[in-house]
């Protein structure tokens, strides 16, 4: 019978709820325990797949062509595993499922109402994924006193009653603020939150405090004193320089430890040397890259999240520290390329719409005619291909016909399965896919194998047309997808110190102990390019 850890978050949004959840997972997983993770987002929209970035950070992307919450990439990334689009429970998934079973009959002429049919639902599906599991933490987004949330929130209490005491946990994760003036740690936020979380029938097992400094003993005796949650599950949770830090600080703080004896688990010791040992390594470097990101999204980072991760993952595989220069495109296209100027390295990434395409693409002319290394990504992959038609190939205008549709070059094109669809979301060519890889290339040298799986998000893709022109110029394709092999999937210039582009988002698979090969490759060659071969 599979054990259930709600966790909810109070005072403010944007406290490491996520993390915390991760964190969690990954130590119930390190004492052995099959675990998996689920996060609950509030908000009506199906899934994160029409989100703009700055709103909601990056949209990460599954291996069955789930687009989901940037949460499922830490739980992903914590747990070292690859999860479903199930995993990612939405509102707009849930009132879907049971507006259609109502327009079915399958409620044989009920009144549907929040209690009992929304409700069961959510429940339904948490069991459904807790079938093949020990432990299950489910992650309910937002803050409690959300109107959003209270479904969900009402279906967690539900759950503690049908499922016995013993077989569910609810760890609470709230904010401790520091007021200047007074320069003590104030409680009153945390027992506001518990107040109105205790309104809605749900007693908090245990109270993830976040702070900026360690939680003083006398604040800690004060929670759990207006909580009803013992001091021992109290736990500190302050900022750290690396989120990869927060497991090991949960475990020395004994929040794993407290919520299996909670859940009458049997208590075993968490096997936690090589992640500890990984933690050190980063935090050791000395040595540092600087990589520009070149995007439209650089205001918000986590729009980057997972590129951000895989370059962490790559310092520890290179021995080096990555410092990322975040450059605005539109600010390329004013500025020039002096923005780019002494860097090591440079990432052009995903993104849709015409905005700052001339930037991107003058950052990659700048790698290429300087000899920086470069990786380009997804939409970064297909300005690749037009920088080279327009510039090496002389074709005036060339373009993606996504940006323009009359242009007389059309490099990059929309994949024909595409041409009737009338829908955004769900509709790109999604998840993991197989790609082949050339022997006798970079490429084949990163990944070591003829044949890899990795996850994509787009509609365009570079026009078959074109390829035998783009080939005899020297660009060399050396991933290829499709019966035909007419789809490109990796591009590469092989007489340049490190050039490479991918159609699919290496950055989703990446893992802090198996960093995505083209991101490791980058690091590598921009060491190379700073401190010599």
């Amino acid at each position: 019978m599979a054990k259930f850890i709600f966790v909810t978050g109070g005072v403010v949004s944007g406290l490491g709820k996520g993390i915390t959840s991760a964190s969690l997972g990954m130590l119930m997983k390190a004492r052995g325990f099959k675990t998996t993770n689920i996060k609950i987002d509030p908000y009506l929209n199906y899934d994160a797949g029409t989100m703009n970035p700055y709103q909601h950070g990056e949209v990460f992307v599954l291996d069955d062509g789930g687009e989901v919450d940037l949460d499922l990439g830490n739980y992903e990334r914590f747990l070292d595993t690859s999860l479903t689009f199930d995993h990612n429970i939405t509102t707009g998934k849930i009132y879907s499922a049971v507006i259609e079973k109502e327009r079915r009959g399958d409620y044989l002429g009920a009144t549907v109402q929040v209690i009992p049919h929304i409700t069961n639902e959510i429940k339904e599906r948490i069991r459904e994924i807790a079938r093949d599991y020990d432990v299950v933490v489910v992650e309910i987004g937002g803050t409690v006193g959300d109107i959003e949330s209270m479904p969900f929130l009402e279906a967690a209490r539900q759950m503690q009653l049908e499922e016995g005491r013993d077989n569910v946990a609810f760890v609470h994760v709230t904010y401790v603020p520091k007021l200047r003036v007074v320069g003590e740690q104030k409680t009153k936020p945390t027992q506001h939150s518990v107040k109105e979380l205790r309104s809605l029938g749900i007693q908090p097992d245990a109270i993830v405090a976040r702070s900026e400094d360690p939680l003083e003993e006398g604040a800690r005796r004060k929670i759990s004193l207006f909580t009803n949650v013992p001091p021992e599950a109290v736990i500190s949770a302050y900022d750290v320089e690396d989120t990869y830090e927060v497991p090991l600080m949960l475990e020395k703080e004994g929040l794993a430890r407290y919520i299996t004896k909670r859940l009458g688990l049997p208590e075993r010791e968490p096997e936690l040397d090589a992640w500890r040992e990984m933690v050190e390594r980063y935090k050791s470097l000395t040595d540092t890259v600087e990589i520009a990101i070149v995007g439209k999204y650089v205001k918000l980072s986590d729009s980057y999240l997972s590129i951000k991760e895989a370059l962490k993952h790559s310092s520890v595989a290179n021995d080096v520290k990555v410092k990322i220069r975040w450059v605005e495109a539109e600010d390329v296209e004013k500025h020039g390329v002096k923005l780019l100027e002494g860097v090591d390295g440079i990432i052009v990434p995903g993104g849709f719409g015409a905005r700052g395409t001339e930037g991107k693409m003058m950052a990659i002319r700048y790698a290429r005619e300087n000899d920086i290394p470069f990786l380009g990504i997804c939409f970064g992959f297909q300005l690749t291909v037009v920088e080279f038609a327009r510039n090496v190939l002389g074709l005036k205008g060339a373009h993606s016909t996504e940006i323009d549709p009359q242009t007389l070059y059309p490099v990059v094109d929309l994949m024909p399965e595409q041409r009737e669809l009338d829908k955004l979301g769900g509709t790109m060519r999604l998840g993991a896919y197989p790609v082949k890889i050339k022997p006798n290339t970079l490429a084949r040298e990163l990944y070591g194998k003829e044949l890899i799986y990795e996850r994509h998000r787009h509609r365009w893709e570079v026009n078959p047309e074109f390829i035998e022109r783009f080939e005899k110029a020297g660009l060399v394709f050396s991933g290829v997808a499709g019966d035909d092999e007419r789809r490109m999937e990796i591009l590469e210039l092989p007489e340049k110190r490190y050039f490479i582009a991918t159609q699919f988002h290496p950055e989703f698979k990446s893992r802090p102990m198996n960093p995505a090969p083209v991101f490791r490759g980058l690091v590598k060659a921009a060491k190379e390019k700073k401190f010599g071969d």
